[in-house]
Formats: structure tokens, sequence, C-alpha cells
């Protein structure tokens, strides 16, 4: 067993930025919408958190955006075509069977492969579809209230509202199952500990581990 860094520091700090940020916009969101009936916090205060943390988020993922491409780090993002439909199958399988009987994960993290294929999956849909989906329309809903036009040429506050509120509940549920897939490493705090520290305790594979995988890569 050897120590790896996973995550460097910037990573780290990114990731927990961005997890209070969408706490706080979830949170925030749902007591706009919720005014009527939560009453947990005012609504003009929810609103005016709601929009600096939106424009606090967008700068965020701009520069994570940027460090990521910078540093060839968003490869780790991209599934490798070849046998993606086996690999994703054997990390569905484990999810709904495998870990619950005991049996070994199938992909062994390291600095270099971080995310499984179900994992590669859903952050492209994540970044690719439901963020630019909540960005565009959560921008054009702060833009409303400097222009009464735009409000008419999308249809109204509603309809705009009504999308950007069904991408809250995505957001709200991709949080619920990735802190829950997060306690299920060795031990249910092992996840946690390695985004704090960036490193995680990793088996060194023997010398016919290596030809085995060598081998499998090749077929």
């Amino acid at each position: 067993m050897q120590k790896e860094l996973i995550y460097t520091l910037y990573e780290r700090f990114w990731h927990w930025l961005q997890a209070v940020m969408i706490l706080t916009l979830l949170f925030t969101g749902f007591s706009v919408h919720y005014s009527g009936s939560a009453g947990v916090i005012s609504f003009a205060t929810a609103v005016r958190l709601h929009n600096v943390v939106g424009w606090l988020l967008v700068i965020n993922a701009f520069l994570g955006f940027f460090y990521y491409v910078t540093t060839g780090t968003v490869r780790q993002l991209i599934p490798e075509p070849r046998e993606l439909h086996v690999l994703a199958w054997r990390q569905l399988r484990y999810y709904l069977y495998g870990m619950f009987h005991g049996e070994p994960h199938p992909l062994q993290r390291s600095r270099q492969r971080r995310l499984n294929p179900l994992q590669q999956l859903t952050y492209l849909a994540i970044l690719n579809i439901l963020l630019p989906i909540q960005v565009v329309t959560g921008v054009t809903l702060w833009f409303m209230q400097y222009s009464p036009e735009l409000m008419h040429r999308v249809g109204g506050i509603g309809n705009l509202a009504a999308v950007h509120m069904l991408g809250a509940w995505f957001f709200a549920a991709f949080v619920l199952a990735h802190i829950y897939l997060a306690t299920t490493g060795p031990t249910p705090w092992r996840h946690f500990v390695t985004m704090i520290t960036g490193y995680e305790i990793v088996e060194e594979p023997s010398a016919g581990d290596a030809t085995s995988a060598q081998q499998n890569e090749i077929a």
C-alpha cells in the first residue's frame, strides 16, 4: 500500500468552494421559490444572495475550466470509447450489487484516472447540458429586472423560472447522489478525507498484476 496524490491543492479548494456555492444557490433558490411557506430567510435577502453567489459560481466555473484545459486534466472527463459500454456496465453492477457483497471496486483510482465511466458521463452531461441551462436561464432572469422587453421575448418569467427550477431539482438530486456515493469507499469517510488532504491510499500493483492489466488493455 502507498499514498498517492490524487487531487492538487487548487482542485480541492475549487471543489469545496463550488460545493458551498451550489448548496447556497439551492438553499436561496428554494427560499425564493417557496418564500410564502418556507420563511427561513426573507425574499429580498434570498434574491440578493442568490444573485451574488450565482455570479461567483460562474466566475469560479470559468477559472476551473481554464485550469483543467491548460493543465490537460480535462482529459479525465473524456471516456474511452473502446468498450465504454462494458466498463459502464461493470461500474453500474458494482453500485447496484457488488459493493453490497464485498466485491472490489472495478477501477483503481490514480492521479491519471480518477473517474469511472459513469462519473465521466454524468459530469459531461452536467457541464455540457445542465450547467449551461442553469447559467443561461439564471442570467436571463437576472436581466429581466432591467429589461421588460426581454421578458416578452422569452414568453414571460413563468416559463423561464420553471426551467430554471427544474434544473435546480436535477442539481439537488446530483448532490444527494454524489454525497451518498462518496460514503461507499473502504470506509464511509475515506473519499471525504481524500478530497481534504488530496492523498489516497492505493494498492501498488505487483509485476503480475501490471502484466495482466497490460494484456487486458491490449485485448
